[in-house]
Order: C-alpha cells, then structure tokens, then sequence
C-alpha cells in the first residue's frame, strides 16, 4: 500500500487506526483554483475525548519502551519521509500553494526532525543534586504524558512535525489537529509515516476538524500539554483556554519582524535578502519580513533594487506552471484582508511601487513608499507579500522604531558586523539573524518569540524540547526507610 493510498484516508480520522469521522466531511481544496481534490472526516466531539483517554492508556506503554526502541522509529520515519518525498510534495505544493522548492524544504524538514528527535531519548534525562541528608537527590526528566499539537496552513509538514517528533521521541502521546486547509499534508502524512515507522496505536491520533475540535483537544482533562502555532489572535484563546485548565500552552504566533539595513551596507544583497524574506511563499510566513528600515542615505537606491527584484519574480500555480517562485494566498478570505491591508496602506498616504492584485488568488510582490510607522501596514502582521520601507536617521531610531512593535520574532540586522554585534544586544526579539534575512530555523536550534509572537523558545535543540515536552520530578533515595517522630 502506497503510503498516501487515497482510500485508507479519505472520510477518515486516525484513532483507533483509520475509521468514518462522525463530524462533517472535510473537502480538501487545492489552494491556487479552489478544486476539491479529496476528503477526509473530521472528529465529533465524543471521538476526541475518546481519542484522548486512548492516548492516555497507550503513552504509558510508550514511555516503558527503551530509549532505543523510540530512537529506532523516530530514525524509521525519517527514512520514510526520504524515500516518499516525492509522494509528499505535490500534497503541499498543491494544499498549500508552495512551489516544489518549498515542499522539498518542508519534507527535508520533516526528515532533520526526525533525525534530531532519534538523539533525544539518548540525551541524559537529569542531574544529580547536592543534598543536605545522607541520601540521594536527583531532578529527573519525565515525559508529560499526552501532547496535543494544533498546527497551521502555511508550512503545514514543517510546523506539526517540530512539535510532534520531540514529543514522541520523548515518550508522550500526541493528539495532533492540523488547519483544515491542509489537512493532508499536514496531518494525514505525519500519521501515516510514523505508523509505517513502527508508532504504537493510539501514541500519535490524527483529529482533523475546526476551531470545535481545536478547543477540545485543549480542553480534555488526559491532555497535559497544548503545542500551538498560529496567530496571536487565536493564541491568545488558546493560552487563556490552558490556563483555566492548569495547562502549560507552548505559544508561537504571528511576526511583524524588520529587517535593518545598516549605513554602508551592500544594497544589491541588502534587496535580495530583503525581497527573500517578504515574498517567500507569498509572506505567509511568521518570521517574514514586515517592515524594511534603511538609512536615510541609502533608501532610494533600496527602494529601486527591491522593486527591480519584485518585478523578476514569476508568480502563478505552481502545480500547473513551470517557473513559478510565488504561489497563489491560501484561500479567498486571506487574499481579502491583504487586498484590505494594502488599500488602507494606499488611503493613508502610502505609495505603491510596484505589485498589488495578480490573476485569481495570486498578489504580485508589493514594494510600498512613503510609509509611515503610525500606519497599520506598519504596525500590524500581513501575511502577504507586502515590504513596506522606511528611512531612518541614527542607529538609535532603528533600534527604537524595531522595539516599538507588540511582536518579537525574528529580526535581521544587514552591514558592518561589529555594528550588527551592538545593535542585537539592544533588540527584543526571539531570534536575531546578522547579514541574514529574517526567515529560518533548524531542528537543532530554539526558536520562539518574545511579547505578542509567543512565549518564549519552545521548539529546537535539546534544552527547549525538554522544557517544552517533559516535567521535571524530584525523586530522594536513603539506604533504609528514615525514622520519623512527631515533635512535641
């Protein structure tokens, strides 16, 4: 059986194996045309608190196995994502409105996460503590119990398996509940491969359902853990929802991240780096480059180079057409806030350069002038490809003007390095990339925001995935059993 055979998913959830899913159908859409190209069920209720008492029971046996026997599957899946990429990749390009560039990054993901959650459970899992009593004191590591991970459309393989690899490699369940727009490649191939690879039933459960099903797999009483990625909007009911729970809730949401361009800097890089992080797969990315600020003696020649390489780039469906660096927006209702955006941008006295609508849920690369940073273009999340560019005077503005914002993800700093050095050490952001744009990480890396982009680094490396995904439990040892009286 072909790892994405049509008939083992479709009107189907994953719980106790593949079976009909008691909500409504699920059409699968392809993001460029709208087509229906499958369907899958989607969770009641009922099943996902089914599901969860499921992985309860099922994480219990788990976490028993042997750190080599969970490190044998994690390596399994990773082989498995290899050998299918290719089976892989037009469910993203084609859910997600990726180009075939971006659906390898997303499967070579997949599989560096894999690898790197295979290391975990060799990793040591405590210390030994001093101790004032002839005993032993030990803080050891230990699997949280049930995970549910809540993941979006925008790099749907990447942003469920950074949460889903760790938290199976170290001995959770995971319930996993992907955006309804990408269902597929976000959800039905994850379980698919780590059932091939040898994860025991009901450890990993594919959910896939709306903001109902959302809201359950946060709210059930197995579940100790809430992974979220998405925006701040939803973040914040997701938090709130933990909190009332006594949950821990790993938050990462939505960016307004700048790119600074330093006095002297090279403008030729400068642009590209810039037009990089504003443009790939049509900005709909958290750590894409919302706000562009240049000094004040190099912003026109900016300017000119940025809509120069707005203007080269081949934007259209990538399924159907060769060539293409820039897809279509997820879906309509998307493609009319950036229609919005850019308009209010336009009212306000904003100057557009270049870009604006292309052909069906396609928007060409947007270079605006004459922004301001009182201007909810500047201020405010886009998610499209829009680069709205600012002058600034001294290093002292751009440092302010960058730490002004509610958001806190990622920011690059572009020129003289030793300057980069000083300016990082006074940016509040989450990541700081130095003569890098603003959008990357690694498996082996932390990676989370600051203030409204999340709470803190909760995926990446091995010290953020054992905060993120164990407890900590505080375990004495004495040789014989301590004699106790009650004092008078």
């Amino acid at each position: 059986m072909a790892l994405l055979d049509a008939d083992v998913w479709t009107g189907n959830i994953a719980t106790e194996g593949w079976v009909a899913g008691e909500g409504a159908p699920l059409q699968v859409r392809e993001a460029a045309t709208g087509a229906v190209i499958g369907q899958l069920g989607t969770a009641s209720l009922e099943q996902v608190a089914q599901a969860a008492r499921r992985a309860a029971t099922a994480q219990r046996e788990w976490a028993r196995m042997t750190p080599a026997a969970r490190a044998a599957v994690m390596r399994r899946a990773g082989d498995i994502f290899e050998r299918d990429a290719d089976l892989i990749k037009p469910w993203i390009v084609r859910e997600s409105g990726g180009t075939w560039a971006k659906a390898a990054t997303e499967v070579l993901a997949a599989v560096s996460e894999c690898r790197e959650g295979a290391a975990l459970p060799a990793h040591p899992h405590g210390e030994v503590l001093t101790t004032n009593k002839q005993r032993w004191s030990i803080a050891r590591r230990v699997p949280a119990g049930v995970v549910s991970v809540i993941a979006p459309f925008n790099y749907p393989l990447t942003l469920a398996i950074r949460s889903v690899a760790p938290a199976l490699a170290l001995g959770n369940a995971v319930l996993l509940k992907p955006d309804p727009r990408t269902s597929v490649c976000g959800g039905v191939v994850l379980q698919r491969v780590f059932e091939e690879a040898g994860v025991p039933a009901g450890v990993l459960q594919l959910l896939p359902g709306g903001a109902d099903v959302g809201a359950a797999v946060v709210s059930a009483p197995e579940v100790r853990i809430i992974s979220f990625t998405g925006s701040t909007a939803a973040g914040r009911h997701v938090g709130k929802a933990a909190a009332e729970h006594m949950k821990r809730a790993h938050l990462e949401l939505g960016g307004n991240n700048a790119i600074i361009v330093l006095p002297g800097a090279d403008i030729d890089k400068a642009a590209a780096a810039g037009a990089f992080a504003s443009f790939l797969h049509q900005g709909q990315i958290c750590q894409a480059a919302g706000r562009h600020l240049v000094h004040e003696s190099q912003v026109e020649e900016y300017l000119e180079k940025l809509v120069a390489v707005a203007q080269s780039v081949k934007v259209g469906d990538p399924f159907s057409e060769e060539g293409i660096q820039m897809g279509p927006i997820i879906d309509d209702r998307q493609l009319a806030s950036l229609h919005s955006i850019v308009d209010q941008a336009l009212a306000d006295g904003a100057t557009l350069l270049t870009g604006g609508p292309g052909e069906g849920r396609c928007y060409r690369p947007t270079v605006l002038g004459g922004v301001r940073t009182d201007m909810a273009v500047w201020r405010d999340e886009i998610f499209g490809p829009v680069a709205p560019v600012i002058s600034y005077s001294t290093i002292d503005e751009a440092i302010d003007i960058v730490n002004a914002s509610d958001y806190g993800l990622s920011v690059s700093v572009l020129g003289d390095v030793g300057t980069a050095m000083t300016v990082t050490d006074q940016i509040t952001s989450g990541v700081v990339h130095i003569n890098e744009q603003t959008v990357g990480d690694e498996a082996s890396a932390p990676f989370g925001g600051m203030g409204a982009s999340g709470n803190g680094s909760r995926f990446g490396g091995p010290g953020a995935n054992f905060e993120a995904f164990t407890e900590t439990q505080w375990v004495t040892v004495k040789p014989e059993i301590e004699t106790y009286t009650l004092p008078a």
